[in-house]
């Protein structure tokens, strides 16, 4: 059966389907919305190694873990091997795991050398998976892409890097860095990696749905899934694939009033959790995540946009959702 444990190092997730990292998705609101759906982990927006060994105060808000129950993986990004290993230190008393970020595309972190410009320096990539390893307290984990590109698919050799060094599972997005979130995930270098090492390997990229999420175990023999883009607006995902996986039948789609409730309280934790200002302004993009293909969604979503009150937008968002 494709839906069981998971052993992390010393961690037993009460099941393979994990949350990935999303930088400005994965907060805590979200995280504790999600965790209602059953998640065997959940992982922090990925920090900036350096802003914790400098003590920004800012990177430190996001690893808010408040009321939180479902095992915890803080995700760590950087390219200094001083200050990942500090950040594995710190993060040690806090984390059930630390994640190392080595597939983040985006040019303001590659342009640093962070993320996945480090699959081109793979002895540095080494050192600081070393550096990590050694100052955590608690399992070490490498979330990386297949490779820079096309000419430079590394992620089997990457992977026995990681194994050496002492990771105890790693997640593997089936893209380069050159293809961002285009294409499709390629599931064969997925299914290369998961018989290249012996560590537990996290299949991630293109699982929207409980057909996907059978098809990635099936054809490429992964130990568990992470589920990314496929859970914005849709925590219900999580409960819907292990329904699948367990009866081999879909669950009905969640009503409007379903997602309204869940909007709802969506809102109220962001708001509680970042005040007012800040809510609203992060929510516009988790609504639209929420609404999208239903009744009007897009002339609603216009109107989200200009309103800046709580009590406004909450009843805005209940006369949509008993108007469709």
């Amino acid at each position: 059966m494709y839906l069981h444990e998971l052993k992390i190092g010393n961690v037993i997730l009460k099941n393979n389907l994990i949350l990935a990292p999303m930088a400005g998705v994965t907060d805590l609101p979200f995280r504790l919305i999600v965790e209602k759906f059953n998640p065997g982990l959940v992982c922090t927006e990925m920090v900036s190694s350096k802003a914790l060994f400098y003590g920004d105060e800012k990177t430190k808000k996001l690893l808010n873990i408040e009321g939180e129950k479902t095992p915890i993986s803080m995700q760590i990004f950087g390219s200094d091997i001083e200050t990942m290993g500090f950040a594995a230190k710190f993060l040690s008393d806090k984390a059930d795991i630390i994640d190392i970020n080595m597939g983040c595309p985006a040019p303001k972190v590659v342009k640093n050398g962070d993320g996945s410009k480090l699959l081109l320096d793979l002895d540095k990539a080494e050192k600081i998976i070393k550096s990590v390893v050694e100052n955590s307290k608690v399992p070490v984990t490498l979330k990386f892409r297949k490779g820079w590109n096309n000419d430079n698919i590394i992620a089997c050799e990457l992977a026995q890097i990681a194994e050496k060094a002492g990771v105890s599972a790693i997640t593997i997005h089936g893209r380069t860095r050159d293809e961002f979130y285009g294409g499709h995930v390629d599931l064969k270098i997925i299914k290369d990696v998961k018989n290249s090492v012996k560590i537990p390997v996290i299949g991630n990229g293109d699982i929207i749905d409980e057909q996907s999420a059978n098809y990635m175990f099936e054809y490429t023999g992964v130990d568990g899934i992470m589920i990314g883009r496929g859970s914005m607006g849709n925590p219900w995902i999580f409960k819907q694939i292990q329904h699948y996986l367990k009866t081999g039948e879909s669950l009905a789609k969640p009503t409007n009033q379903e997602k309204y409730e869940i909007l709802k309280e969506h809102i109220k934790l962001d708001i509680f959790y970042k005040g007012e200002v800040v809510a609203l302004n992060e929510m516009r993009k988790h609504i639209a995540w929420y609404t999208k293909n239903m009744k009007d969604s897009s002339q609603f979503r216009d109107q989200i946009n200009h309103i800046n009150n709580k009590e406004e937008l909450l009843e805005t968002v209940e006369k949509y959702f008993s108007r469709v």
